[in-house]
């Protein structure tokens, strides 16, 4: 029988933990998804902050951004806080967010949870990521290589190729192949018409998603084009008030070609392929925002909101919420709607068996 003194010290003991566990702060969440990892792939949806690394104006890695990060540090992600892929790493119980592959504090335990090979300003036509001078998916899917060379290193040759068997592969592209390639630039628009290079981009997103499975991949997680003619900065510049219906329309056909092309990847590869519907998604948030607690949805938090991005917001004042806002600035999300693109993919690979 515990003892009167016994017992105090044993409370006292409890009370010790539980005021130890506050002070380190909320954890993520116990593994209950059969994933290990999280490999990304993409543009500035996806970046956690490659592209500080890079000779490239296409960075984020100064205030405001990062301004509901964790300590408010500007890591790079172009957003006020964390993307739909860190909030999907916590909720895998993996980490509380994805470290850039280029991150020279990336350490060998990160490894083991995945990174972000995304960049900025990048597309699947690799002259998308040229102008930009940033990593076109090649790059990316090399440094991929590099990754399992150092992941071998970590935890050896078995359980590295299990890692990466296992990991969730997120690819996140296109907007910028037609925003500010082929809509604003002569080069592709002189040799394609829209429905022809939405093939040609199909036909590039095919063959570096049959790379990442000859890699190891076999799980993955592809993102479709958002209402791209409803975004603050393509609005100013088509002068126009309402959303642009010859960009929503490339967005909506592309992504049907996207859906039809991954049926076809699973049954040639015998992979899981589940399509994100962000334009659905981005639509119903806009057309009711008060169901995720928004209340602004034609304008960034940034600046004037309607032409700020990047380098442009770098040290203007924002809005004093931004979780009411849809955008950060001019084109991309805030962290609140990054977290409701999460909880939907969530429910999409719940529905799909992957929990």
């Amino acid at each position: 029988m515990m003892t009167r003194s016994g017992a105090i010290v044993a409370v006292l003991l409890l009370v010790a933990l539980q005021m130890s566990a506050m002070a380190a702060g909320p954890q993520p969440p116990r593994r209950r998804w059969n994933t290990t990892c999280i490999l990304v792939f993409g543009d500035s949806t996806v970046d956690p902050g490659n592209n500080n690394r890079l000779p490239t104006d296409s960075k984020a890695n100064f205030p405001p951004y990062g301004k509901d990060f964790f300590h408010g540090q500007p890591t790079g992600r172009f957003c006020d806080g964390r993307l739909a892929t860190d909030f999907i790493a916590e909720a895998f119980g993996i980490s509380k967010s994805i470290p850039a592959f280029l991150d020279p504090n990336l350490s060998l335990e990160q490894l083991q949870y995945g990174v972000s090979f995304a960049s900025a300003s990048s597309g699947y036509d690799e002259f998308t990521a040229t102008t930009a001078n940033v990593l076109p998916f090649s790059k990316q899917l090399e440094y991929l290589m590099h990754y399992k060379i150092h992941l071998r290193r970590k935890v050896g040759p078995a359980k590295a190729e299990q890692t990466v068997k296992n990991a969730l592969f997120v690819v996140s592209a296109g907007g910028n192949d037609f925003i500010q390639n082929y809509f604003l630039l002569s080069n592709r628009s002189g040799q394609f018409t829209v429905p022809q290079y939405e093939d040609f981009l199909i036909t590039l997103m095919s063959k570096y998603i049959k790379e990442m499975h000859r890699l190891g991949g076999t799980k993955f997680l592809v993102v479709g084009l958002p209402p791209m003619g409803c975004l603050p900065l393509v609005k100013t510049l088509t002068n126009t008030k309402n959303c642009v219906s010859s960009y929503n329309d490339a967005a909506i056909s592309f992504n049907s070609k996207v859906v039809a092309q991954l049926h076809a990847l699973k049954e040639i590869l015998g992979v899981k392929a589940t399509y994100l519907d962000i334009y659905g998604i981005l639509s119903e948030a806009t057309e009711n925002p008060t169901k995720y607690g928004l209340v602004e949805t034609s304008k960034g938090c940034c600046g004037s909101g309607v032409v700020e991005v990047g380098e442009a917001c770098q040290g203007l004042s924002t809005c004093s919420n931004p979780s009411r806002y849809l955008y950060w600035d001019a084109v991309h999300l805030t962290e609140r709607a990054y977290q409701v693109i999460a909880d939907a993919a969530l429910g999409i690979l719940a529905k799909e068996g992957w929990s």
